[in-house]
């Protein structure tokens, strides 16, 4: 998988045995203050967990309701108090002009969690990431997971 322009500072492999281990993870990142303005990469297969785990970290900052994928709207936006998170979905991009024409380089100029599924789909336009986190199934429920911080504030986030 292309890993474009992040230099890796500090990196961790987990095993998640099941979903709940997701959930801790999730939560145990919510509570670090470094997460309110970070630039999180999600990555892995269809199927991986990607959405799944988006889903746990933004229930641990606090999102109440029904919290959508964001695979046909390409973004979808969450304000807390104090805290604006864009959760996206680039899987469906095709050609790098569309960055642009989705309004992408105002959503990420602008303070807030920005949480980004599919982000090689996206290469050359998304900035560094501050942490990427790469899911892979390891049975039914079980996800091996690579965490890896790719700022200071990556590692403020790992820990």
């Amino acid at each position: 998988m292309d890993l474009p322009h992040s230099t890796i500072l500090e990196t961790r492999t987990l095993h998640w045995p099941d979903e709940a281990a997701c959930a801790a993870f999730a939560a145990a990142l919510a509570a670090r203050p470094a997460i309110r303005d970070a630039f999180i990469e999600l990555r892995g297969t269809l199927g991986a967990g990607k959405t799944t785990f988006a889903r746990h970290l933004l229930r641990a900052l606090g999102v109440q309701g029904r919290i959508k994928s964001p695979s046909y709207a390409l973004l979808e936006p969450y304000e807390l108090p104090g805290l604006a998170i864009a959760h996206l979905d680039f899987y469906r991009f095709d050609d790098p002009r569309e960055w642009d024409d989705a309004g992408m380089r105002d959503t990420f100029a602008a303070p807030g969690l920005k949480l980004a599924e599919w982000p090689e789909h996206a290469a050359g336009a998304l900035p560094p990431p501050d942490l990427r986190i790469e899911l892979r199934i390891a049975g039914d429920t079980a996800r091996d997971v690579v965490v890896s911080a790719c700022s200071a504030r990556g590692q403020e986030l790992l820990g």
